[in-house]
């Protein structure tokens, strides 16, 4: 006799490249045979033996440099009135912290939203391929979720880290579903819908959820995930990163307390949409188990972009090339670049309108133009945190270089983070042509930050918040997550 469960299932078509007459019926699949069941499985019999050494070295730099950038995120004006509406809006529920807060406590909820809209209220959090910011949408809801257990049951520091890494899997398995997936996007914003699913696999993870629990929290998350590309560049780009957390973290909790969602949420169903309503190309694979020996972390195989200074990932490609030009400049105008020494600014890069921006009009655009990215290297040198100031965005020489740029995309220049470079070519008013291109930054997952480097910039973030004897704290607690007992040392540190 049939179950319940199993009189849902339907047949499968395979229609992948065939003609309609010639479609091929399969059998429908047991439960137990599904992608979402997979992904529920592996989220819940995933254990901290499965992590390796690569895996955990990789996701601690992660941690700290998600830290840092939320740190620093709480300093900025849609932090603040994030933090305000969160704290006049809804009832008093002092249980997790929140970033550059001393004392502040929110619901775990309402914590996981504020600090994921700290770690990317700048844009400075890590990005992958395909692209997404993976360790904002979830860090802030393991750590929320942590605050949230009793002081004697507190996670330990190998399980914390387990569900942070589990999240980072199910974000980067879910993008490589989809060839769409590999380019910059143009219909949603990726951390607000794998990032949401990333999030709610951490926290099912770390609350130990059985495996059809881990899969109803994935069909859960799915109807909270998905946010217009159109708010890039807005002050609301940032929330897409607190709502992945939230709502991950939300979707966690209403799983463990028995609501149930679609069973074939991650599968594809002809004519039902389940996440393929994401992406128009989604074919799904099912996860192999760690338990049987067949699976690799993604994150052994590929490392993390850590991010240099606080602008879209694709800026860092024309602001090293530009920087290279800058060189130049110098040594021709004996140490400094004037606009008036410049006839005309090339830039080659690729074709994607959102961070094609002329004249931008506020931080939250130039953070996403190339045209300002590359002309504030030609004049610093370096484009850093006080690039985007509202002074600097003012300066004279900025604006009048800014008027000089034209833009060009080449054939060969695709809007892929894997396979773009950047090309700053200057025209001198004397004819002379100085030419920079940047194939792979510094910080880029083929070129990645040193750990030196990686704690430099941790320490410039977490400064502008933390005396200096908290920020070398955080240094010491992150590098020795994996050794250490639980996790309340960090949450102690970051409290």
């Amino acid at each position: 006799m049939m179950s319940k469960l199993q009189k849902t299932l339907r047949p499968v078509l395979a229609v992948r490249g065939m003609h309609k007459s010639a479609l091929e019926v399969l059998k429908s699949p047991s439960p137990n045979e599904t992608v979402t069941a997979s992904f529920g499985k592996f989220i819940s019999e995933t254990k901290p033996q499965h992590l390796s050494s690569v895996v955990l070295h990789r996701s601690k730099r992660m941690v700290l440099d998600s830290i840092g950038v939320g740190l620093i995120g709480s300093t900025t004006n849609v932090f603040e009135m994030i933090l305000h509406h969160c704290q006049h809006m809804y009832a008093r529920d002092d249980i997790s912290s929140v970033y550059g807060r001393r004392g502040t406590r929110l619901s775990p909820t309402l914590a996981a939203f504020v600090n994921g809209v700290a770690t990317h209220s700048m844009d400075f959090d890590d990005t992958w391929h395909p692209a997404t910011h993976p360790s904002g949408a979830v860090l802030p809801a393991v750590l929320a979720l942590s605050d949230m257990m009793p002081a004697n049951s507190k996670p330990s520091s190998s399980d914390f880290l387990l569900a942070f890494n589990v999240g980072i899997e199910v974000q980067g398995r879910l993008m490589r579903f989809s060839n769409q997936a590999h380019n910059i996007p143009k219909r949603f914003h990726p951390p607000s819908v794998v990032g949401t699913m990333g999030s709610a696999a951490a926290c099912a993870r770390l609350l130990s959820l059985d495996p059809s629990q881990c899969s109803h929290a994935l069909a859960i998350a799915a109807s909270l995930s998905g946010a217009p590309m159109a708010n890039a560049a807005t002050q609301s780009k940032p929330l897409h990163i607190g709502n992945a957390s939230r709502l991950g973290l939300e979707a966690a909790l209403l799983a463990s307390r028995g609501l149930e969602a679609s069973p074939l949420v991650l599968d594809a169903v002809t004519g039902v949409s389940g996440f393929s309503a994401f992406y128009e190309d989604y074919v799904p694979q099912p996860l192999k188990s760690p338990e049987d020996g067949g699976h690799v972390f993604l994150l052994e195989e590929q490392d993390m972009a850590f991010k240099r200074f606080p602008a879209h990932l694709g800026m860092h490609w024309v602001a090293d090339a530009a920087a290279s030009v800058h060189k130049l400049l110098v040594g021709v105008e004996q140490g400094t670049v004037s606009p008036d020494q410049i006839q005309e600014i090339l830039l080659r890069i690729p074709q994607s309108k959102y961070i094609n921006r002329p004249l931008p009009e506020s931080e939250h655009e130039a953070r996403h133009s190339f045209q300002f990215n590359a002309c504030s290297a030609l004049l610093d040198g370096e484009v850093t945190v006080q690039s985007f100031s509202p002074s600097a965005m003012r300066r004279t020489d900025l604006l009048a270089l800014l008027r000089r740029v034209r833009v060009e995309h080449p054939h060969d220049n695709v809007a892929n983070f894997n396979r773009m470079y950047g090309e700053v070519q200057v025209t001198r008013v004397d004819g002379d042509i100085l030419r920079g291109r940047c194939d792979t930054f510094y910080g880029h997952w083929r070129n990645p930050l040193t750990d030196e480097s990686l704690r430099k910039k941790f320490r410039n973030n977490a400064g502008a918040v933390l005396p200096s004897e908290k920020v070398e704290g955080l240094i010491e607690v992150v590098e020795e997550l994996d050794t250490c007992g639980d996790c309340t040392p960090l949450l102690s540190w970051l409290q």
